[in-house]
């Protein structure tokens, strides 16, 4: 069921169905006027980055042209989209910080339409105009496809349009897809989550999980790597429970192994698992599958069982250890990375302790911590016993030390290793200071490189190529890697078809459309997404070529 703010009167009626296939176009502009420019923001996690990417793909095949990097600094955009987290309790904060700041920039450019969509947006519905009614869109997680043609109702309407699907509509990854990557993308397995984690709002907002059929999958991994992409993520909420709906529970590590095997793909990646759901199969198939990243993303949440109960997070931290200790007994070499809640309600110190016991055991090379807080709808939100602020940021002040120490002693362990890196457009903050570029290890661990003296600049790494170096020093959460100016002969680059894209991509203007990638501010568990477009619509349902 949706429900639109306010009614749509009957001359509007035509308007629903969106423009024509052949007026697209004509859509997001007036016959002969400049085309509409767009912005998306995003605030969340993998799954939000993805949405944005289908929401671009959505405008841009209606008409819309993303605004140019200065325009996007300046939020000086036609259209600016905002997509939404709900996990953390800030997330309505952001929200609310963002739409503030718009505010003066909507009202000195007319015309300038706001759109908020995700997570937060399903939450709170037509609660979001009535606290900014300078709102024109409100839509949902599952009507991600109605984007363009609110926007054009409220165009006409000159009023605010929120719509809201309490079921998926459409398969998001049906929807067209602008690609902020030329080298490497998200594609999703399933949608919606069966578990009933009780200080988690997403099965709530994102429904059920829906699974994906594996060919549907394949095509879409293909057609990323027809277009330069080698590596791919898959993601899910629970990406191991992949093929419940369709009764086969080996679906995922079968799928891992398909993947895998696609010609021209040389990076496959996932998360997030579930630590209950997690099979020896999944193991076998990462050990077995080249391409499968020695990399896991394994969220604990805690290490204390009572806690862990009171979470209805049905596994155990023997169990939780038992699984990184198989992992690591066939891939020696795998980083595992983890999300843990601070005071959850009820905890003790001596709960807290298990934590700590636990992380350290774990030897996590990176951990995402979160403080608890209250999320209404959730059955935690009623629970007894809600801990003192200042009581769990002390207790967040000594797990993230901990993890500090661990990740720095696991990542000194790194120095002196031969590395092959991924280099990335932008995810190095001083490599101008520098002069180092930056990119993702097989471990997904970040790395910062020194390129050698007097490189010629034909020979210098692209984004998506790959370069092979010595890690020369470390930190808590990256490397460094300045052995090409010492000793250039242990610096190798390797010339990707990723690397070409890029290059033809540039050579075709800034980000091939004019446009600055789609901004990211995350409040999970997500990377920095890489840039450069790639506008992909519906995949095809071919065999994969192999």
């Amino acid at each position: 069921m949706s429900t639109t703010l306010p009614h749509v009167p009957a001359d509007a009626a035509a308007l629903l169905a969106g423009p024509a296939p052949h007026d697209a176009h004509d859509g997001a502009r007036a016959v002969g006027a400049p085309a509409r420019t767009y912005l998306v923001k995003t605030l969340g996690c993998q799954m939000n980055v993805h949405d944005s990417e289908h929401m671009a793909g959505m405008l841009e095949q209606a008409g819309y042209v993303q605004a140019s990097a200065s325009d996007a600094a300046a939020e000086a955009a036609d259209v600016i989209v905002i997509n939404t987290c709900a996990v953390r309790e800030n997330a309505a904060d952001k929200l609310y910080g963002n739409l503030g700041r718009l505010a003066g920039a909507k009202r000195a450019r007319p015309g300038m339409q706001i759109a908020v969509g995700g997570c937060l947006a399903q939450k709170d519905r037509a609660g979001i105009v009535d606290r900014a009614p300078w709102v024109d869109v409100v839509f949902g997680t599952h009507n991600l496809d109605a984007l363009p043609v609110l926007l054009e109702r409220a165009r006409h309407n000159e009023r605010a349009e929120v719509e809201i699907a309490e079921s998926l509509q459409v398969f998001p990854s049906t929807l067209p897809t602008r690609r902020e990557s030329v080298y490497a993308g998200w594609v999703s397995i399933s949608v919606g989550c069966n578990n009933t984690c009780t200080f988690c709002i997403v099965p709530h907002l994102r429904g059920k999980e829906r699974d994906r059929r594996p060919g549907e999958i394949l095509a879409e991994v293909q057609a990323l790597v027809d277009q330069g992409a080698v590596e791919v993520t898959l993601l899910g909420q629970n990406v191991n429970s992949y093929g419940v709906e369709f009764g086969d529970r080996g679906a995922f590590a079968k799928l891992l192994r398909a993947v895998g095997a696609i010609d021209g793909l040389e990076r496959v990646r996932f998360t997030s698992p579930h630590p209950a759901a997690f099979t020896d199969d999944v193991i076998a198939a990462m050990a077995e599958t080249p391409t499968v990243m020695p990399q896991l993303h394994m969220p604990l949440q805690s290490g204390s069982d009572r806690v862990l109960r009171a979470m209805r997070r049905s596994y155990r931290s023997d169990k939780f250890l038992g699984i990184l200790e198989r992992v690591r007994a066939v891939m020696p070499d795998a980083a595992i990375t983890t999300d843990i809640i601070v005071g959850f309600p009820g905890e003790t110190e001596e709960d807290f302790a298990e934590t700590l016991r636990v992380v350290e055991a774990a030897r996590f090379s990176s951990a995402f911590t979160f403080q608890y807080s209250q999320r209404p709808g959730t059955p935690a939100a009623d629970l007894p016993d809600q801990l003192p602020k200042a009581v769990v940021q002390e207790r967040y002040v000594r797990l993230a030390a901990l993890q500090d120490r661990i990740s720095f002693e696991e990542n000194q362990a790194q120095v002196g290793r031969r590395v092959e890196v991924l280099v990335a457009e932008s995810e190095g903050r001083k490599d101008g200071a520098t002069h180092r570029v930056t990119g993702r290890a097989a471990d997904n661990r970040l790395v910062h490189l020194a390129l050698p003296a007097g490189l010629p600049a034909d020979a210098a790494p692209r984004p998506g190529d790959l370069v092979t170096v010595t890690v020369t020093h470390a930190a808590p959460y990256h490397l460094v890697a300045d052995s090409g100016l010492t000793d250039p002969a242990s610096f190798a680059v390797r010339r990707t078809r990723a690397g070409d894209a890029w290059a033809t991509r540039q050579a075709g203007g800034e980000h091939a459309h004019g446009g600055a990638p789609a901004a990211t501010a995350g409040c999970g568990t997500a990377s920095p997404a890489p840039a450069g477009p790639v506008v992909l619509g519906l995949p095809t349902l071919g065999a994969p070529r192999r």
